[in-house]
């Protein structure tokens, strides 16, 4: 965790030829710095224009796996985002009025283009947020996913035609497109979360503003770069970059931006949720999750393992589905324990762009001391700390670590980890796996682990989370309604449930007189 614990043990990740790996780690990076360059990704792009800040101010973008500046985007504001709802707000009468099928056709292009130039945007998804690169090429083949799914949803905003009280009556219900969209996206999966938000509104005839993490802004104007040769109109696809609060406070403040989606921390979401107020904004909210990962004594113990290594590691544990409070029953507590610490021991860490390497960076220096600080907490209340490999000399790296014999009061049963750090609590009855899973405010995902299926029956009703993985460490899916219940958020992503999130209804009451 700190400087000196950082090789005081073998590391698995020790490589046979160092110098192979840096000239890998120099393609890969030469290779996204290449695509930053030939795709123009130092602008923004607001109304069909790749355009500097106003004050022509930029941010640094920063390779977390080396700490160094791999870019710099437009440090925008105020103006520029009121300037990116004039686009949008523009655009949006032709870009609804559009044939579905016309979307569809524009949508399918993106797909394709995405499809297309798949390695190089694993490559950039590498340098900017960390992540190893076959990570990144399945975050890739996801955005994917969600830009063919639309693309077919966009012809399937259904209404309805119901029955009248009265013979000379028909009710009707029509689906219109909700207006202006302000998509405000997550780090920790800079392409797939923007696709995942704006294919869907784009399908349904809405225009989007996009304002990415101003950490991995560079995968955002890749999709907006894909999405202008796609042919999406002036003004119906708009990326802003910058910092959070001014951009944000205009797009929520702004009565011509109607709904908002927004992923990242119940905190922040909550924020966003007091600003749309005033103007009433539709809001589709994916926040914190605390993910509880229950594994009942009757389990495979050896596919648990495996689930868990998927759920709690993948992405450095920088997922809002991991595995944050892994349960375990007293039958099974130590072998599980035992199984899951070799695991854990046995993966590499290291830069990303070095094949078989598990384990990138985290996001930022602030990523590292927060979680020094739960870790600390755990300890100091008893945890057992078990370490894995140690970490490379730069970078924003935590060493990967199992805690055993956690008590539930430590800061980390209600605060989520996003590390690669796994604690393990033991629990004796279905009773109290579930006072425990559902003891938090949060309720997005999470997982259960046995043979008996009624037993995993009880536990899914029981278990207050949206999402129910059941043998499986993993639950995304473009088909299914990804969203959580209680502080974890309001609203879905993913089906026709997520097209559904940027539709109204329309309810038309026709009086049938003779003539008509």
């Amino acid at each position: 965790m700190s400087a000196a614990t950082r090789n005081n043990s073998p590391s698995a990740s020790s490589a046979p030829d160092p110098q192979a790996n840096e000239t890998l780690i120099r393609e890969g990076r030469a290779r996204a710095r290449a695509l930053i360059r030939d795709w123009n990704l130092k602008h923004a792009y607001i109304n069909g224009e790749w355009r500097a800040a106003d004050s022509r101010e930029t941010l640094d973008v920063i390779d977390p796996a080396k700490g160094d500046v791999i870019g710099t985007v437009p440090f925008m504001r105020t103006s520029e985002a009121r300037q990116a709802i004039d686009a949008a707000h523009a655009a949006f009468p032709a870009w609804s009025r559009m044939l579905a099928r016309e979307r569809a056709d524009i949508l399918r292009r993106w797909r394709d283009l995405l499809e297309t130039h798949q390695e190089d945007l694993a490559a950039l998804i590498t340098l900017e947020q960390g992540k190893p690169l076959d990570q990144a090429l399945r975050e890739v083949v996801g955005a994917i996913a969600y830009a063919e799914w639309y693309g077919e949803e966009a012809k399937r905003a259904y209404g309805q035609t119901m029955p009248a009280t009265q013979r000379d009556r028909r009710v009707v219900v029509q689906k219109h497109p909700v207006g202006v969209v302000a998509a405000i996206t997550p780090w920790n999966f800079p392409l797939t979360m923007v696709v995942r938000k704006c294919a869907p509104a784009l399908a349904a005839g809405c225009t989007v503003i996009v304002k990415p993490a101003e950490d991995t802004p560079l995968s955002a104007l890749a999709a907006a770069k894909l999405a202008e040769q796609a042919g999406f109109p002036p003004g119906v696809f708009n990326v802003v970059t910058g910092l959070p609060h001014p951009i944000g406070e205009a797009l929520t403040g702004d009565q011509r931006v109607r709904m908002l989606s927004f992923t990242g921390s119940t905190s922040v979401g909550k924020r966003l949720m007091e600003q749309c107020a005033p103007t009433m904004k539709k809001l589709s909210l994916e926040l914190g999750g605390n993910a509880p990962f229950i594994v009942m004594d009757d389990a495979d113990l050896d596919a648990a393992v495996a689930g868990a290594m998927i759920s709690k590691f993948r992405n450095s544990g920088q997922t809002c589905v991991c595995a944050n409070r892994i349960f375990v029953q007293d039958g099974v507590y130590d072998a599980f324990v035992e199984k899951f610490v070799a695991a854990s021991k046995a993966q590499t860490i290291g830069n990303g762009f070095v094949p078989g390497t598990e384990l990138g960076p985290l996001i930022n220096r602030q990523a590292v001391a927060k979680v020094e600080r739960l870790v600390a907490d755990a300890q100091k209340r008893g945890a057992n700390l078990i370490y894995g490999a140690a970490l490379p000399e730069e970078g924003f790296f935590t060493r990967p670590l199992v805690m055993t014999d956690v008590p539930d009061d430590a800061d980390c049963f209600d605060e989520e980890l996003f590390a690669p750090v796994a604690p393990i609590y033991r629990f004796g009855t279905e009773d109290d796996v579930i006072t425990l899973a559902n003891r938090v405010r949060t309720g997005l995902s999470s997982y259960i682990y046995s043979r008996d299926i009624g037993r995993i029956q009880r536990l899914a009703d029981r278990l207050e989370v949206g999402v129910v993985g059941i043998n499986d460490g993993t639950t995304s899916h473009e088909g299914a309604p990804f969203g959580g219940v209680k502080e974890s958020g309001q609203g879905r992503e993913g089906g026709h449930w997520g097209l559904e999130e940027y539709l109204e209804p329309k309810y038309l009451n026709y009086a049938l007189k003779s003539g008509i």
